[in-house]
């Protein structure tokens, strides 16, 4: 009896001084990923909009893109701990589920081809999270946009022109707040999708308009684009033209 008590205040003392820990939270190891985007991404022009982008045929046909989705697959999401974590899971996790549903529907000249007549796109089955079969507008809209964090929409790119830039490299907790910052002003300052300043104020991208509640309304909005940007507020006075065509190669 001593000896088992002895035993336990061991390996009591041991986990207080943290030479044996409890299983710890963690993220996945996106080195599947980063590999498919050193490999298939790159920068271009299109239809007078510059963006990342991705060799979709190309993509499809890489082994490693299956197995990436099958590892998303198998993560657990309880593993996780914390909203940083949280963030830089999802985000990903809805980038690489966005380039499945083109690749499982392809060929497409737009995401939006993809979706049956009865339907939208972001509701169809887009992979599996957790065991349990998800579409990007679950992902979007119950999981991100309930972590209160607005930079999530210059992260998470629905394989559109319009779309912030597909990340060259995969979101971690670590370097999230860099990450999504540097999104945000990479976004701001490509004039073709972002934002452009005249006279009257901002012409900005529709995605401030769709998710205008996200950045605490109208009036807050301003005061938050001000901050970002460095410069007196202005109104919004117009947004630019949302283009769906696919953010990469359109052909077989």
């Amino acid at each position: 009896m001593k000896r088992l008590f002895l035993i336990s205040a061991t390996l009591a003392g041991l986990l207080f001084l943290g030479q044996i820990r409890p299983a710890l939270a963690e993220e996945p190891d996106w080195h599947l990923y980063q590999q498919l985007l050193d490999q298939h991404l790159s920068h271009q022009s299109e239809q007078g909009i510059d963006l990342t982008w991705l060799d979709y045929p190309a993509v499809k046909a890489d082994p490693r893109f299956a197995q990436l989705v099958q590892q998303l697959a198998e993560f657990d999401p309880e593993r996780l701990e914390g909203r940083q974590e949280q963030l830089a899971f999802y985000i990903n996790a809805y980038n690489i589920l966005a380039i499945n549903v083109v690749v499982q529907n392809w060929p497409l000249q737009s995401i939006k081809d993809a979706s049956p007549w009865y339907k939208s796109v972001w509701k169809i089955d887009a992979g599996q999270l957790g065991g349990e079969r998800v579409s990007l507008d679950h992902v979007e809209h119950q999981v991100l946009r309930p972590l209160g964090e607005p930079r999530i929409h210059f992260a998470i790119v629905c394989a559109s022109l319009s779309c912030p830039d597909l990340r060259s490299e995969p979101y971690s907790a670590e370097r999230l707040e860099h990450q999504l910052d540097d999104q945000l002003q990479q976004f701001l300052a490509n004039p073709t999708k972002g934002l452009v300043r005249n006279e009257q104020g901002l012409k900005v991208s529709k995605i401030f308009d769709w998710f205008e509640e996200d950045f605490g309304g109208e009036a807050a909005l301003t005061a938050w684009l001000a901050e970002r940007l460095e410069a007196e507020e202005q109104p919004i006075n117009g947004y630019l033209e949302y283009n769906w065509s696919l953010n990469g190669t359109t052909e077989p």
